[in-house]
């Protein structure tokens, strides 16, 4: 089992910035690919980004377009995103996930999950 917890979200303007961490326990995370996703009200879950074991491969979404940044540190079993330019398409409850595939970036690739933390951006 991978215990996943999310923290850092919150409300932000517009063109602000956020960073969402992610804290791993259970099984050794150093082994799992991470992702974060995303989840608007009404809307599918997104795939938003995603990171391999070791933290030198990394892939986006198609609407993020550099304005993300995921990184892990393994010897503190921590996931980041950091956010920037933020935009109010960007309000929703953001996920942390663990997967055990190599280039995980659908929601069913991911065995685990954390409870979420929300994201507000607004004026």
């Amino acid at each position: 089992q991978v215990q996943l917890v999310e923290s850092g979200g919150g409300l932000v303007q517009p063109g602000g910035s956020l960073r969402l961490s992610c804290a791993a326990s259970g099984r050794t995370v150093s082994r799992f690919a991470m992702g974060w996703f995303r989840q608007a009200p009404g809307k599918e879950r997104e795939f938003v980004a995603h990171i391999d074991f070791s933290g030198t491969t990394t892939s986006y979404g198609h609407f993020v377009k550099g304005r993300f940044t995921i990184s892990r540190d393994n010897a503190k079993n921590m996931v980041y995103l950091q956010m920037n330019n933020l935009k109010s398409e960007d309000t929703a409850v953001y996920y942390c996930a663990a997967s055990r595939d190599t280039w995980p970036r659908t929601a069913g690739e991911y065995a685990y999950w954390g409870q979420g933390t929300q994201v507000t951006v607004s004026s």
